[in-house]
């Protein structure tokens, strides 16, 4: 404003005045600040205005695991559509699965003073964000709880839609179900994993140890996991995914099979309805995950003082084909 104020030739508060429309100020003046505003590239710095007022920066942050998945950037969509209807501006950012990235893009945000914070976690402790609540950061934890914080939090029936999807197999016929998952520390991938263990004991399946695979998925680790519970005396004659990205890794390492097992992924995924053998998942609802997030977060802002609340949503089970095919 300094610059702006010398280059006009005026005093800092007619600066003000005219960037905040405020009266006062005669239109030859006033044209003479909006044009050194525009030769100076000056911008209005509105969360020091609202700090200053004591007001919200009508901001607020979410940080995901990764925004290129289909999952998260629905997710993304709901927070923000409902961020835009209180007039708050969304800033994004993905953690890739790297405490030390998350905790670095939860304490940049804070730093900039956002109002809320929406986290879907990969940190093992977030006591680092006590002080923020404390100072009256809202904090919302979606898709897994934060470990070691008391935040609201929503989550999805994640044990039971895939005891949902692996009854589903059993229904078929099946009894040698393998499981592919992703890295055990996840919340998901283990409370996904213990559903599926739950559903063979219920069963009276036992399950061999050869039969479960946890990892990231990439191609070699899927190829060699699939190539041990396919061969052998008595394979697999099918398969439970525990995510999205899980499912369209075994369908790569499958294509070329002249025979396939069963099949039931959890998440859906795009063009999943559209292959040869449609396929069968377990879906989560993303958007109703990320707008009952979103909104929690704004009943925080508006000052509710209730509990924190733990919110489980419902999975739903699409039979497309590749969950139906008989052993």
């Amino acid at each position: 404003m300094k610059d702006v104020a010398a280059a006009a030739g005026v005093g800092l508060k007619t600066v003000s005045r005219v960037v905040n429309d405020e009266p006062g100020v005669n239109e030859d003046t006033a044209a003479r600040v909006r044009g050194a505003i525009a030769l100076l590239g000056f911008r209005r710095n509105d969360s020091a205005r609202l700090l200053r007022q004591g007001r919200h920066t009508s901001s607020v942050g979410l940080i995901l695991e990764d925004l290129a998945d289909p999952f998260y950037s629905q997710l993304s969509r709901a927070v923000e559509e409902v961020a835009r209807a209180h007039g708050s501006l969304l800033f994004t950012g993905s953690s890739a699965e790297e405490p030390s990235r998350e905790r670095e893009l939860a304490t940049d945000f804070c730093a900039r003073r956002v109002d809320g914070l929406i986290i879907v976690p990969t940190a093992s402790d977030h006591g680092y964000l006590e002080p923020e609540v404390a100072a009256g950061t809202a904090v919302v934890s979606v898709d897994r709880p934060a470990a070691g914080l008391a935040v609201d939090t929503v989550l999805s029936d994640n044990v039971g839609g895939t005891l949902e999807g692996v009854g589903h197999l059993l229904r078929q016929g099946h009894r040698r179900i393998g499981y592919l998952g992703d890295a055990p520390e996840i919340f998901t991938a283990s409370e996904r994993l213990g559903g599926y263990r739950k559903a063979m004991a219920a069963a009276g399946c036992a399950v061999e140890e050869s039969w479960v695979s946890m990892g990231k998925p990439d191609p070699v680790g899927t190829r060699l996991a699939l190539n041990r519970m396919l061969s052998g005396p008595a394979p697999v004659t099918a398969l439970m995914c525990g995510n999205n990205r899980t499912t369209v890794a075994v369908l790569r390492e499958l294509a070329d099979l002249p025979t396939r097992p069963a099949l039931v992924g959890f998440d859906d995924f795009e063009l999943a309805d559209l292959l040869a053998v449609p396929v069968t998942v377990v879906a989560q609802d993303p958007v109703r995950m990320g707008r009952t997030a979103a909104e929690l977060l704004f009943r925080r802002l508006r000052g509710e003082k209730a509990d924190t609340q733990r919110i489980v949503l419902p999975t739903r089970l699409i039979p497309r084909g590749s969950g139906e095919l008989a052993p």
